[in-house]
C-alpha cells in the first residue's frame, strides 16, 4: 500500500521524511507493518520519522486512519513530527527497530508523510500527504 501510494503520487521514497505507522502494539502486526516500512524505504529506512497517535488515544477502529491523517496534515503543515506517547527506545522491539519519535515532539522538516491504516482481514490503506506548493514532477497527474 505505502508503494502503490508513491507511485499514485508521483513521489520518491527519498522525499517522505515521516511514515504515520498503523501501529497495534501487537506481536504480529507491528513487526509486519516495521518490514514493509523496511522494503518501501530500504537503507534509509532508519532516517525516516515514524510515530503513531493511537499511544495517545487508542485505538479508534475506523476512525483510527481518519485521525492519523489529520495528525499528518499538522506534521507535515508545522514541521513538527508528535512521539509515540510512553514508549522509550529501550523498550522497542527489535523486529520492529525504526527511528522512533519518543518522548518529546521532534522539530524537523517533513516534505511528506505517509499515512498507514490496516483494517481487519488484511485490508491495507496508505494515504500520502506533500507539503503545500512542492512542484509535481513533468506528467505526475494532478
Amino acid at each position: 500500500a505505502m508503494s502503490r501510494a508513491l507511485a499514485d503520487g508521483a513521489t520518491d521514497p527519498d522525499d517522505v521524511d515521516l511514515v504515520s505507522a498503523h501501529a497495534t502494539g501487537t506481536k504480529l502486526n507491528d513487526p509486519a507493518e516495521a518490514k514493509a516500512i523496511r522494503a518501501v524505504f530500504g537503507a534509509r529506512a532508519d532516517r525516516v520519522a515514524v510515530t503513531s497517535g493511537k499511544s495517545m488515544m487508542g485505538h479508534l477502529l475506523a476512525a483510527a486512519g481518519a485521525v492519523a491523517f489529520a495528525g499528518a496534515v499538522l506534521a507535515v503543515a508545522r514541521d513538527e513530527v508528535p512521539p509515540t506517547a510512553n514508549l522509550t527506545p529501550e523498550e522497542v522491539d527489535p523486529a520492529c527497530a525504526l527511528d522512533h519519535v519518543t518522548g518529546a515532539a521532534r522539530k524537523m522538516p517533513v516534505r511528506a508523510a505517509l499515512v498507514n491504516a490496516l483494517a481487519f482481514g488484511g485490508h491495507n490503506a496508505t494515504i500520502l500527504l506533500r507539503k503545500h506548493g512542492r512542484s509535481r514532477p513533468a506528467g505526475a497527474p494532478s
